[in-house]
C-alpha cells in the first residue's frame, strides 16, 4: 500500500471515530397513542439513543409515558420500578446506535400534544 492511501484510510478511520451519534429528543414525554414532539440532537461522546416507556395507574386511569432521548450505556435494556407522585410506574430502557434509530411512527405536531401533557401533570400534582 503506498503512502497516501495509508495517510488517507487513517484520516477517515479518525474522522468516523469522532462523529457522535445522532438522536431523537422530546420536548417532553407524552401519554400515549400520542408521539411525542421530537427534535433531533446530537449526542454526547458514548451516549446512545433511548427509547424508553413507562406504564402507571391513579386509581381507574392507567397511561402510558413514551420518551426519546440520549443517554448512557448502563441505562440500556433497563427495567424497573420507580414510584412518582405518589404514583407507582413500571419503566423499560431500550437503546440503539444508529443515526435517529430512535424514532417512532411519524405524527404530526398537534394542540392537543402540546398541551395535554403539561395538564396530565397538574391533574397528578393535586
Amino acid at each position: 500500500m503506498n503512502p497516501v492511501t495509508t495517510v488517507l484510510i487513517t484520516f477517515i478511520l479518525i474522522i468516523d471515530q469522532g462523529r457522535a451519534l445522532r438522536c431523537y429528543t422530546c420536548l417532553f414525554p407524552t401519554i400515549s397513542p400520542m408521539e411525542c414532539i421530537k427534535f433531533p440532537v446530537t449526542c454526547p461522546p458514548n451516549e446512545r439513543c433511548l427509547i424508553s416507556t413507562a406504564t402507571g395507574r391513579r386509581g381507574e386511569f392507567q397511561f402510558v409515558l413514551r420518551e426519546r432521548s440520549c443517554t448512557v450505556a448502563s441505562l440500556c435494556g433497563t427495567s424497573g420500578q420507580k414510584n412518582t407522585l405518589g404514583i407507582n410506574v413500571t419503566f423499560h430502557n431500550a437503546c440503539c446506535d444508529t443515526d435517529l434509530c430512535n424514532s417512532a411512527s411519524a405524527g404530526k405536531a398537534t394542540l392537543a400534544m402540546v398541551l395535554i401533557p403539561p395538564l396530565f401533570l397538574l391533574i397528578l400534582a393535586k
